[in-house]
C-alpha cells in the first residue's frame, strides 16, 4: 500500500438551496445519485487517427463562432425572436433557490411514468443535521412524498422528495403535459382481443416458473462487457463471435405450444443448474411446482426462453457437468451458463474457453 495519504474527494452538489415546508427550512445540496458506465468513443476519420470535432459554425459564412457571441433564437416562422442568457436568468422562477414542499402525497398514487432522475439531498453543514434528520424521520413514518418545484440550470423541475434508508432523496418528475398518450402514439395496440382460459393459464405458469427475487446486484450490463471485449480483441488482432440474430415473432397459431415448451424449458433450466428448491412457499404460499428457486436458480433474463427454438433443449443439453453436453450450445448460451455460474473473466473468453471453464 502506498505510503502517501489517500484523500477521499467528496462529490460537489449540482444545486444548492433551501428545502422548506411550512415554517421549517434546512439548507441542502442536491447530489447526483447514479453513474453511467457507457463506453465513450472519439470520432475519427476513417483510415486515419485524426479526431473529428464538432464546431459552432455560422451556416452562412462557414466561419467558427465564439461561444460568447451565441444567443438563443426562437423561430416564429417569419423571424427569430432573440433571447439573451441573462434574460432567462432574470425571469427564472424561484431565483431565491428554494425547494418548497407544497404538499405531501401517497407515493403509490404517482404513476411510475412520471419519474425521471434521482438525486440525493444532503444538509449543507453539520449544524443543520438535526433539522434534516427530523424531516427524514417524520417523512419516513408518514410514508408520503413531498411534492415541490425548484429551478436548476435555467429550468424549473417538479420533484418528489422522500425518505429512503436514512436520507432524503429528490426524484425529478415529468410534467403532466409531457406524458404522451399511448393511443395516439401507437396505432398497433391490440384493443379488446380475446384470449382463451388455457392460454392465460399457461402464460401464468410461465411467469411463475420464471419468478425470482429482485436483486439488482444479479444484473449487469452485458452489452458494455461485450463492447469492452470487442475492443480488447481488436487490440490483440483477434476476432469476436457475432451475436445471434433476434428471435422470430411467435406465430399465433403455435402460441399454446410455444408457451408449453417455454414452461418446460424454464423448469429444465432450473434442474440443470442444480437448484433443487421447488418453491418459496414460506413467503408467498406459491405451489411447489411453480419452479421458484429464490436467488440460486436465477432466471432473471427471462429464463433464456426469448428464442422459441431454445425451449426444446433437454436437461443434458443445458448441463454443465461435462464438455460433451456443452459442445452443442452456442456461445451466447454458454455465456448465459457462465454468468449463472459466476465464471470470472467470461466476458473476454472465446467459445472454447467458455466450454473448458464450465466443464471444469
Amino acid at each position: 500500500m502506498s505510503s502517501a495519504r489517500q484523500v477521499m474527494v467528496m462529490a460537489r452538489p449540482v444545486w444548492s438551496g433551501t428545502l422548506t415546508f411550512g415554517l421549517v427550512s434546512v439548507p441542502v445540496g442536491l447530489y447526483t445519485a447514479t453513474d453511467s458506465h457507457t463506453i465513450h468513443f472519439h470520432q475519427l476519420q476513417r483510415g486515419t487517427s485524426d479526431r473529428v470535432r464538432n464546431r459552432r459554425v455560422n451556416e452562412r459564412t462557414g466561419e467558427e463562432v465564439d461561444l460568447d457571441d451565441i444567443v438563443k433564437g426562437f423561430d416564429t416562422g417569419d423571424e427569430y425572436v432573440l433571447v439573451e442568457p441573462r434574460e432567462l436568468e432574470e425571469i427564472a422562477p424561484g431565483r431565491s433557490k428554494t425547494l418548497e414542499i407544497t404538499g405531501f402525497v401517497d407515493l403509490d398514487e404517482v404513476d411510475p411514468i412520471f419519474f425521471d432522475r434521482t438525486y440525493y439531498l444532503g444538509p449543507r453543514g453539520k449544524e443543520h443535521g438535526k433539522v434534516y434528520r427530523l424531516l427524514e424521520q417524520t417523512m419516513s413514518r408518514a410514508n408520503r412524498a413531498g411534492i415541490a418545484t425548484f429551478v436548476m440550470r435555467q429550468r424549473e423541475y417538479l420533484v418528489a422528495v422522500k425518505a429512503e434508508k436514512g436520507l432524503l432523496t429528490c426524484h425529478t418528475l415529468h410534467w403532466a403535459d409531457e406524458i404522451r398518450d399511448p393511443h395516439q402514439e401507437i396505432d398497433t395496440l391490440p384493443g379488446r382481443l380475446k384470449t382463451s382460459d388455457k392460454e392465460r393459464e399457461m402464460a401464468e405458469q410461465l411467469i411463475e416458473a420464471l419468478a425470482t427475487d429482485w436483486d439488482p446486484e444479479e444484473y449487469h450490463d452485458t452489452f458494455q462487457e461485450k463492447v469492452a471485449a470487442l475492443i480488447d480483441a481488436k487490440q490483440a488482432g483477434e476476432t469476436v463471435e457475432k451475436a445471434e440474430p433476434a428471435a422470430e415473432s411467435t406465430n399465433v397459431v403455435d402460441l399454446m405450444e410455444v408457451l408449453r415448451r417455454s414452461v418446460d424449458h424454464a423448469h429444465d433450466t432450473r434442474r440443470a443448474h442444480g437448484t433443487g428448491k421447488t418453491g418459496r412457499t414460506g413467503k408467498t404460499g406459491r405451489n411447489a411446482d411453480s419452479g421458484r428457486t429464490g436467488k440460486t436458480g436465477r432466471t432473471g433474463k427471462a429464463g433464456r426462453t426469448g428464442k422459441a427454438g431454445h425451449a426444446g433443449k433437454s436437461d443434458g443439453a443445458r448441463s454443465s457437468s461435462g464438455g460433451g453436453d456443452l459442445d452443442g450450445l452456442s456461445k451466447s448460451e454458454l455465456y448465459d451458463l457462465a454468468t449463472d455460474a459466476h465464471v470470472r473473466g467470461r466476458s473476454t473468453m472465446t467459445r472454447d474457453e467458455l466450454v473448458k471453464a464450465l466443464a471444469a
